[in-house]
């Protein structure tokens, strides 16, 4: 990994700012990722966002968390917060924004436990390919307290691919098997590309789940899976706990 989305918030934090990220997806072109946007304060944040933060309790593990937006809103409302990501850049800005507890961890090698554990801004992405999301949850379970909880959204991206194409007579969605081919991937399993200042990132393998398919696949982990909040573009907020 080159951090070019490390190297983007670094530049942002120094008052080097002069453009944005460029996204593009295996689905769909080229989107802007305005950089201000990964420096908001709770009232810039989605409401899913600000609901999944106020459901924290106790000890908190920020996992992917960027430049530290959602960490540095717990420390004011006074809970530990402990922030990790992969990239170094966004953990050196959590850092000198003045989140106290900073670690460039993949979640998978995280062994402390906490209270309540947030995937943010699709956070089911980490788990990369629906194959992976057994493994992910299993981990996610062993590190939480007794009564804790795993706050995660995602969308249900089924809309891009043709707006008529999942009704069914009633107007109501079909199941994934009934209108995508059976051998193939998974529709929420991405190839995610970045770029910035002309540099492009590796392509990253990010996963959109769709609540059934989270739901399931808790029940198989032995996790109780609850829907929170709907968003207004096909996004959702769960609560997961043992």
């Amino acid at each position: 990994m080159k951090d070019i989305f490390g190297k983007a918030l670094l530049d942002y934090h120094n008052g080097n700012y002069s453009e944005d990220i460029i996204t593009s997806t295996s689905i769909s072109g080229e989107d802007i990722l305005p950089l201000p946007y990964l420096f908001r304060d709770f009232s810039e944040m989605p409401k899913l966002e600000q609901r999944a933060l106020e459901l924290c309790k106790g000890k908190v593990l920020d996992v992917g968390c960027g430049a530290g937006s959602h960490s540095l809103y717990l420390q004011k409302k006074g809970f530990e917060a402990k922030a990790i990501d992969i990239s170094e850049g966004a953990i050196e800005v959590a850092k000198q924004r003045g989140v106290l507890r900073t670690e460039v961890l993949n979640i998978l090698e995280e062994t402390e436990r906490f209270d309540t554990i947030l995937l943010l801004m699709n956070g089911t992405g980490i788990f990369q390919e629906l194959r992976q999301v057994s493994k992910y949850l299993k981990h996610l379970k062993s590190i939480l307290n007794p009564n804790g909880q795993i706050l995660i959204d995602s969308s249900d991206i089924k809309y891009m691919y043709d707006p008529d194409s999942y009704r069914d007579e009633d107007g109501g969605p079909d199941s994934y098997r009934d209108w995508i081919d059976a051998n193939a991937n998974y529709y929420g399993e991405l190839d995610y590309f970045i770029s910035y200042k002309g540099e492009k990132e590796i392509p990253l393998k990010w996963l959109y789940l769709d609540f059934q398919t989270l739901k399931l696949a808790c029940e198989t982990v032995s996790l109780q899976c609850e829907l929170v909040l709907e968003g207004a573009h096909f996004d959702y907020l769960t609560q997961l706990s043992l």
